[in-house]
């Protein structure tokens, strides 16, 4: 049975999550500014496995104290369906994007039993040049570049216990409610660790179903949550007052942190939400017959 928090109905449903792979890098930079440039580019195109092969975002920034090297930095995380899925998008996106980035440098960002490539590959752009150290347990390279050198850690860890696809559905009657409300949600998230909230700004508004009608396509328009489609189409999940739908996707290194993203998340559209239209949160699932990791709303508010 729905309940209504401060105005909001929540569904008696759950979101269903998929197990994955993760793995961290920590990017370090002269400057925040750098660190944050190179991280962003890193993690862009990085919103869904459906298409961009990872789902990837900036987890934290860190101070010069948390960093391996005392610089400013910003730990990424980057998810896959298996580590080997990991291995081509950590060398070329940390390849392309963080070498080429003035005064910047690599760590393994995630300490964990598995460990998977993050320098091995990178280091060949030396040419023969590159040289490397080891300190302690860990290996590092140091790669001759235009501006001195890139260093990188030869390893990161990686995990298969990581989480993808915690999601909630916020449904409202005013797009500019709706969206700050769901701004709002992203930047509380944002303050939980391990957790990313992959796509752009941390919201999609494109969400999908399983499957089309059109040979070549995995996934296609959501369209029981389409405004648009209401009285067009034989089960709509809309009020006839709801005008848009916002989804936050929660991907996390651990099924814990992904609950507590989602309790977090919901508690802020609850906080602000009905003053700025929202009228109901709801979640996206198959009937628990695909994701293994089901979060039920009534169990995070």
């Amino acid at each position: 049975m729905s309940k209504t928090v401060n105005g909001i109905t929540i569904d008696d449903t759950f979101a269903e999550a998929f197990g994955m792979s993760g793995t961290g890098i920590i990017i370090t930079a002269d400057s925040m500014k750098w660190a944050k440039i190179a991280a962003t580019v890193a993690t862009g195109f990085g919103t869904s496995v459906i298409g961009a092969g990872a789902e990837c975002g900036i987890d934290k920034e860190l101070t010069p104290e948390e960093t391996p090297d005392g610089r400013p930095g910003v730990r990424i995380l980057i998810f896959g369906f298996s580590p080997d899925a990991l291995i081509p998008q950590v060398r070329n996106r940390i390849g392309q994007c963080v070498l080429t980035s003035p005064g910047s440098a690599c760590y393994a960002g995630l300490k964990a039993e598995k460990t998977m490539p993050l320098g091995k590959g990178t280091r060949l752009f030396g040419d023969g040049y590159q040289t490397a150290k080891k300190l302690g347990d860990s290996r590092y390279w140091r790669i001759p570049v235009m501006d001195g050198e890139f260093i990188i850690e030869e390893d990161t860890g990686v995990t298969t216990d990581a989480v993808g696809g915690g999601n909630m559905l916020i449904l409202g009657r005013d797009r500019a409610g709706l969206l700050e409300t769901a701004e709002a949600a992203v930047e509380a998230i944002a303050k939980v660790d391990d957790v990313i909230t992959p796509f752009p700004g941390g919201i999609v508004r494109s969400g999908s179903k399983v499957g089309a009608k059109y040979a070549g396509m995995h996934a296609s328009s959501n369209d029981a949550f389409c405004p648009t489609l209401r009285g067009t189409i034989k089960h709509s999940e809309l009020a006839p007052d709801t005008l848009a739908v916002l989804e936050i996707v929660i991907d996390g290194l651990t099924s814990k942190a992904v609950a507590d993203a989602m309790r977090i998340g919901l508690k802020a559209v609850t906080d602000i939400g009905a003053k700025r239209g929202v009228t109901r949160i709801t979640a996206g699932n198959y009937g628990g017959k695909l994701g293994q990791h089901h979060y039920h709303l009534k169990d995070l508010i």
